[in-house]
């Protein structure tokens, strides 16, 4: 079963962000596009690498309109004392996510019951709050926020161009493809 146009269910979270905890609600991440970016633990080895990775590439995704909201199901206490004890997640700007009752991992289907965390999930949801792509690696890969953020650009341009899409490698300011039916087997 795909996940595609899945609408996130209403919930309720706190985060930490700013040396601040706040709740994020369902209504807060409707109006804009957004990334949820899950990973199994704090505290441990790919983790940190990922989460600075996406830290580095946060002001690009503000300045295309996304938010980021890393998640894992930690406490929001636990991801204080990891920004506190680590250099890496220290330069997080973007709201940590705590989901210890796996609501959001289980909405979705990133939850490993077995280990109790969640696995290495990217989704990104449109401003009405439906996953448009994602993707679920083994929990010991990482991923590339340069890719990311290029995936969040193409479904942004598909979403606001509905007659056109983006071939491989398609980065903003690159031609697209008008489907039609004279480009069968051209392309």
């Amino acid at each position: 079963m795909t996940l595609l146009q899945h609408e996130l269910t209403d919930f309720t979270v706190q985060a930490f962000q700013n040396n601040e905890f706040h709740e994020v609600i369902k209504a807060d991440v409707l109006g804009h596009w957004s990334v949820f970016f899950f990973y199994p633990a704090d505290f441990t080895f790919v983790c940190p690498t990922e989460l600075e990775d996406l830290a580095a590439k946060y002001e690009d995704f503000k300045k295309i309109g996304c938010e980021i909201y890393s998640v894992s199901c930690d406490t929001h206490f636990v991801h204080k004392a990891w920004h506190d004890a680590n250099e890496k997640i220290a330069k997080i700007q973007y709201p940590m996510l705590a989901d210890p009752t796996a609501l959001l991992a289980k909405d979705l289907d990133t939850y490993n019951e077995a280990d109790g965390v969640a696995e290495r999930g990217d989704f990104i949801v449109n401003p009405e709050g439906k996953v448009v792509a994602y993707e679920v690696i083994s929990s010991n890969v990482g991923r590339n926020a340069d890719e990311l953020l290029r995936r969040v650009q193409a479904s942004q341009f598909v979403y606001e161009h509905g007659d056109q899409v983006c071939p491989a490698k398609w980065t903003p300011g690159e031609e697209t493809i008008e489907p039609s039916l004279d480009l069968v087997g051209l392309l």
